[in-house]
């Protein structure tokens, strides 16, 4: 197992130190165990889906909690007993699971939801206003006015 060093960016950054543990943890604690598969994807500028695949789960076996920066799946695992049936051959996983994702600042939950044996969890990523930029006038009013988001600066050169 290779061991990720980030000694060097330690000695020349300030304040990133958060950042640095959390890819040391992840890597440290990748065990392997990739069940159940999962999908992150991402629309627009400010929201995200996580689907993971989890046939044979009801929604009252699946346990999803949201902490500050961390967003945990837990799967009960169900003790199914088919009286008077002898199973042959069992192929369908039937264990319980937890998948934890590690959340940026200011990302939520905004729902969640299972169907056709996947679980879909949307999420959205809301930067307070008071952390948005702001343009700030020189020698002007002493208002501040929060830049709108997507906006392109125009140049209007008059020749």
């Amino acid at each position: 197992m290779s061991r990720l060093d980030f000694t060097p960016y330690r000695r020349s950054t300030v304040g990133f130190d958060h950042l640095f543990d959390l890819l040391e943890s992840q890597a440290r604690n990748n065990s392997g165990d990739n069940y159940p598969p999962f999908n992150i994807a991402r629309s627009g500028e400010d929201n995200y889906r996580i689907t993971l695949a989890v046939a044979g789960f009801r929604p009252q076996d699946i346990d999803i909690t949201a902490q500050q920066n961390l967003l945990t799946v837990h799967g009960k695992k169900r003790d199914d007993v088919d009286s008077g049936s002898e199973m042959l051959h069992v192929g369908i996983a039937n264990r319980g699971f937890e998948r934890r994702f590690e959340l940026a600042d200011h990302v939520r939950v905004e729902q969640a939801d299972m169907a056709d044996g996947l679980l879909i969890i949307d999420l959205v990523r809301e930067v307070p206003e008071a952390m948005k930029p702001k343009k700030i006038a020189v020698n002007g009013a002493p208002t501040l006015t929060a830049v709108p988001d997507g906006s392109e600066e125009k140049s209007t050169d008059a020749a």
